[in-house]
């Protein structure tokens, strides 16, 4: 795809969000069945996925982990967004990997140490990109991606989580 062909593509939808702003609210759902075990299976759409705890918390570590899954949706939220920022921006590239990595504290989940905080500590997003771009697109790349993508912008800002039963 190149940046016309998407340009083309979200024309239309971006004309009918400004016409309409209500139209842009969707709720996305995840879905998840407690399984057997300290296990959760986790229907994505497009595979089941069973997530387990970590082996730093006594898991198997043949399910996934929750804090992987969540640095995982980073990377690939963030993969996206650079990518359709690079195409509609015509900014060329041969490659990219992405790599993100998180330092975990296993005393607060596990309620060793009160003052262990539970979550993420810091969160490292890395790309490298084989391209000949020039460092002022690089730039306009990354401020893009750091700007739209949806996954890095809800964990730095942290939104409101309501929790029922």
């Amino acid at each position: 795809m190149n940046a016309e062909q998407l340009k083309a593509l979200q024309a239309p939808i971006k004309d009918r969000y400004k016409k309409d702003p209500a139209a842009a609210v969707i709720t996305l759902r995840a879905q998840g069945r407690i399984g057997e075990g300290i296990a959760c299976r986790v229907d994505t759409g497009k595979a089941l996925i069973e997530a387990g705890l970590h082996p730093a918390t006594g898991g198997t570590g043949l399910q996934a982990c929750s804090g992987d899954m969540l640095l995982e949706a980073l990377v690939a939220c963030a993969g996206v967004t650079s990518r359709g920022a690079a195409t509609a921006l015509a900014i060329p590239w041969r490659d990219a990997k992405l790599t993100a990595e998180g330092d975990l504290d296993f005393r607060g989940t596990l309620g060793v140490a009160k003052d262990a905080p539970v979550g993420f500590r810091e969160i490292r997003l890395k790309f490298d990109l084989d391209s000949n771009a020039s460092e002022e697109q690089l730039k306009k790349l990354l401020e893009l991606t750091e700007r739209y993508c949806v996954v890095m912008q809800t964990i730095r800002g942290a939104p409101a989580v309501v929790v029922s039963m």
